[in-house]
């Protein structure tokens, strides 16, 4: 599996050092308040289960399943296939992804939730890769800049392959 990257951007150390650092920022702001880390799945669920025991707060895991239809670059073709179970009303959100890219699905998500008046909703990503960026979203807890590049591993895939990688990488073409 290995033999397909072509390149390493950030090593399995580089991520959990960074990861750990967001758990405690994360861990400072939310102090005494309810808590609810909400994943879009597939990708975000690697990070989401080492972000969440790097909070030492109790919170609520919850997840939601979303798909984008029609026109990839329009933030209205989104569908949600699975919502979460858990209410959200009057709680501390923070939507939890592996990567932003166009910002289409998560800004439509976004504004979903707004939707169910939430005390506030933040966004924490892994991966940031503003360069293709096509809304305005930015997340308010950043893990690592991306350049736009095809990037694979930790959560991220190619045809549902590479997710398990512990690092993040490129892919030869």
């Amino acid at each position: 599996m290995h033999d397909k990257i072509e390149e390493i951007l950030f090593t399995e150390e580089d991520i959990r050092k960074r990861i750990a650092e967001l758990g405690k920022e994360i861990s400072a702001d939310y102090a005494g308040k309810d808590l609810v880390l909400l994943a879009v799945l597939r990708g975000a669920v690697i990070f989401l289960a080492d972000l969440a025991r790097a909070i030492d707060l109790q919170l609520v895991i919850d997840y939601m399943v979303v798909t984008r239809y029609g026109r990839h670059d329009h933030p209205t073709d989104v569908k949600i296939l699975k919502d979460m179970d858990t209410s959200i009303d009057g709680k501390h959100v923070i939507i939890v992804e592996d990567i932003i890219d166009n910002g289409n699905t998560l800004y439509f998500l976004q504004n979903n939730l707004k939707l169910r008046n939430p005390a506030s909703l933040k966004i924490c990503t892994l991966f940031n890769k503003p360069a293709e960026r096509l809304v305005p979203i930015e997340p308010d807890y950043n893990g690592f800049v991306v350049p736009n590049r095809f990037v694979v591993g930790f959560g991220l895939d190619y045809q549902q392959k590479y997710r398990n990688l512990p690092y993040l990488g490129t892919i030869r073409s």
